[in-house]
């Protein structure tokens, strides 16, 4: 069986990442392994990271050297990873039970090295542990299939959904960018013609209204992706703009679930 590493960074989540690095050990499929990169927190964190790993080893904090932001702090412990495939899972989401499992099946049957699914929004305030959570109609639905010039227009992964193959793509890490670098490293895996493959079952759930998000507020992002066409993919002015227009809109209607 393929080892899946889970990357998860951490900033002052010490209210919520239990719950999620629990999400990720009641797996039906247990070989897993996950990775946390504490992002200088100030909080308890850290503490319940040691305890965490004292009841079950698969669970591998380490501490950054230095507060870099999320994307740096994912890239550090996908260096560590020593899985066939790569996992996200943001410290204050979760996972439902059949997740990895589930994906891990449509990545063999599919061949897609790039896999993603349907998830859930809650509520900020959301205290239950996956197991706890009773579905709901706010539901961000996943295409059966992107390709990249779908992926220009609108940003179709949900990061906690997301796995990829490091045995065919090797090992992939975000670009230093200051926002959006999820995005963008789905962008760089299918610009080399990679077709991504999702799942319309929702099993992931996504806290949405996080006090200080900037996916909160989607007026904010724009800058970030208008970076992300123009330096990342290096986009004319007029596809950029094209672009920017799409993903706007898409979030503004995402938002709205």
């Amino acid at each position: 069986m393929p080892l899946v590493s889970v990357v998860m960074p951490v900033h002052n989540s010490a209210s919520t990442v239990g719950a999620a690095v629990r999400s990720v050990l009641a797996q039906t499929y247990g070989d897993v392994e996950v990775l946390i990169t504490d992002d200088a927190s100030t909080d308890d964190s850290w503490s319940l990271l040691m305890e965490l790993a004292q009841q079950d080893e698969r669970v591998l904090p380490q501490a950054a050297p230095e507060q870099g932001g999320a994307g740096r702090a994912r890239n550090l412990a996908m260096e560590r990873a020593r899985g066939e495939w790569i996992a996200f899972l943001d410290a204050d989401d979760l996972w439902l039970p059949g997740k990895v499992e589930k994906q891990l099946d449509l990545g063999a049957t599919t061949g897609a090295p790039l896999t993603y699914t349907s998830y859930y929004k809650m509520d900020a305030e959301y205290t239950g542990e996956a197991a706890d959570f009773i579905p709901n109609g706010r539901v961000v639905r996943a295409r059966a299939r992107v390709d990249y010039r779908a992926m220009l227009v609108q940003d179709h992964i949900g990061c906690l959904t997301a796995m990829y193959s490091r045995k065919v793509l090797g090992t992939r890490l975000m670009p230093e960018m200051r926002r959006r670098q999820d995005y963008a490293l789905w962008l760089s895996i299918m610009r080399d013609g990679v077709e991504a493959r999702g799942l319309s079952e929702p099993l992931a759930v996504y806290r949405s209204g996080r006090v200080g998000s900037l996916s909160s507020n989607k007026l904010a992002l724009v800058p970030y992706n208008w970076e992300l066409y123009r330096q990342h993919e290096e986009l004319s002015v007029l596809r950029s703009v094209g672009a920017l227009a799409g993903a706007t809109w898409a979030s503004v209607r995402k938002s709205r679930i």
